[in-house]
């Protein structure tokens, strides 16, 4: 039997290897690793070359830590949808003091490492409708996401980095409030934005001193909550940033579209804007008066390459 099994190992190391992928893991051990986190460990501190970690079918629980000295890591899962990275902390659970862990403290999985990526991988806070509850925690500049779910309700997707830039192609994220939220730079692309109950979409805090905060190109805002019950972001920074480019948006989102987060000022300092929204949720004569529908001209300027300031994905 233990004949069997280590042959069984070094099939699935030589698959690994002959797929290009460094490493391998899968709970039944037929890959290098059980878990994840292992897999994360593993990869050598301030490698100049990508390391990828290929992640078989299954439910992984576990709380995710990529360090920032974990840098160029690429993992890709098995399949998208059958591939998931979980856990179940949200804000107001305890810690080992007694101390509520906070909406950073929730987080399934924390990316700190820069030039990280992910394909068909689903990222979830299984905690439930229970506050915030965030199921990635991306930290890291050069962050990019391919065909990956990420699913939760309040809070869920959490572009933490000051000054990091992010991209998301192809993505479905699922959440009620505020569940795309951060100081990050972000380009969202073809993605599916699942709108759940009631809330925002997104609650950016684009620092002052960035151009572009939070960008979607040709996404689908989507979801099953009430007709007008969503709104399109709000600003958790005065100075918060959000453009929609060429985007559907379902009955959902409400014809005001933005909200100040109570703060008449915020209507001076953030900005939000789009341009050539459609379907039942567009609705830009009826839209707050302190937003921006974009011209053919100012559009042009929302490239991917500009707002990603040169970084191609």
């Amino acid at each position: 039997m233990k004949n069997f099994l280590l042959l069984l190992l070094l099939i699935s190391l030589s698959w690994g290897r002959a797929f290009g992928y460094d490493f391998v893991v899968a709970q039944d051990g037929s890959g290098k690793f059980r878990t994840v986190q292992e897999a994360f460990n593993a990869v050598p501190d301030f490698r100049k070359k990508v390391t990828t970690i290929f992640i078989k079918k299954g439910i992984y629980k576990e709380k995710l830590v990529l360090a920032g000295s974990k840098q160029f890591v690429k993992i890709i899962g098995e399949d998208r949808d059958k591939t998931i990275l979980t856990y179940d902390d949200y804000n107001q659970k305890k810690n080992i003091f007694g101390e509520d862990k906070g909406t950073s403290g929730s987080a399934s999985c924390y990316i700190y490492g820069g030039d990280f990526s992910a394909e068909n991988i689903t990222f979830q806070n299984s905690s439930g409708p229970v506050g915030q509850a965030v199921a990635v925690w991306v930290d890291g500049d050069k962050a990019a996401f391919v065909n990956c779910r990420f699913l939760g309700f309040q809070d869920t997707l959490y572009t933490y980095g000051r000054g990091s830039r992010q991209f998301y192609k192809s993505c479905y994220i699922e959440g009620t409030v505020d569940f795309i939220f951060g100081s990050s730079t972000a380009w969202f692309e073809d993605c599916e934005i699942f709108c759940k109950k009631g809330g925002f979409v997104t609650a950016a805090s684009t620092p002052d001193t960035a151009r572009f905060g939070y960008v979607f190109s040709r996404c689908r805002i989507m979801g099953d909550a009430p007709a007008g019950s969503f709104g399109l972001g709000r600003p958790w920074r005065p100075y918060a940033k959000t453009v929609y480019l060429n985007c559907q948006l379902g009955a959902a989102i409400r014809p005001e579209g933005w909200d100040p987060w109570d703060k008449e000022s915020n209507k001076k300092t953030a900005y939000y804007a789009e341009y050539k929204s459609t379907g039942p949720g567009a609705a830009p004569t009826q839209r707050a008066p302190w937003s921006h529908q974009l011209t053919e001209a100012e559009a042009k300027q929302y490239t991917r390459e500009n707002v990603l300031h040169g970084w191609q994905p």
